[in-house]
């Protein structure tokens, strides 16, 4: 019998990339399960501006896909979109130091930016701000479904409006570290053990 594929879904924060530090870390461990054996396959978009547009892209992506063989793994709003599509699709999500409101955090950012990885310019919009409204997850309906990692010394989110959000959920909550998480190798295998759960070569 053929066995199903799970599709590991890599969601980069504001202003990031592909490029990231933990994207890069991720897919590259993703990559060695695969050459191991494990029925995988990784995507890591780059996100457009557009929250809506953001969720659409990867929603295409997944359109002839089980929930049961996705996981979403979110840094940041890129946690804020795993959210979204956990509770949507019912699939399980890791989310790292994830917005829990995105629309307050990032109203004060409305205007012209450039991006972290490559300084390329785009126009983050006021409606954007609306469509984070929209996609808003005011509670998660199955903790079990969830991985929080969260530091305590995050410096740009509350790491304790994470915990609660997150109540009853499976959570690794680091003293110290910083919103971009760079202990995040020492911790990648616990990642990737509650994402890739029923994949493991």
């Amino acid at each position: 019998m053929t066995q199903d594929i799970l599709q590991v879904v890599y969601l980069h924060g504001f202003r990031s990339s592909p490029n990231s530090s933990k994207a890069k870390l991720t897919g590259a461990a993703i990559e060695a399960k695969i050459t191991a054996g494990a029925a995988l396959q990784w995507f890591c978009p780059q996100l457009p501006p557009s929250p809506q547009g953001a969720i659409d892209l990867v929603l295409q992506h997944l359109q002839t896909t089980k929930p049961a063989q996705v996981a979403i793994i979110g840094s940041s709003l890129g946690g804020f979109y795993a959210n979204w599509l956990a509770e949507h699709l019912g699939c399980r999500a890791v989310v790292l130091n994830p917005a829990v409101y995105a629309d307050r955090e990032l109203a004060p950012y409305v205007g012209e930016l450039t991006q972290y990885d490559s300084n390329e310019p785009f126009d983050f919009k006021a409606a954007y701000i609306d469509e984070l409204k929209a996609l808003q997850i005011n509670q998660i309906t199955i903790p079990q479904r969830y991985f929080l990692m969260a530091a305590k010394g995050d410096e740009l989110l509350d790491w304790r409006e994470m915990v609660h959000f997150y109540a009853n959920a499976h959570q690794l909550v680091l003293e110290g570290g910083d919103h971009g998480l760079s202990e995040y190798s020492h911790y990648l295998a616990q990642v990737l053990d509650f994402a890739c759960a029923d994949s493991q070569a």
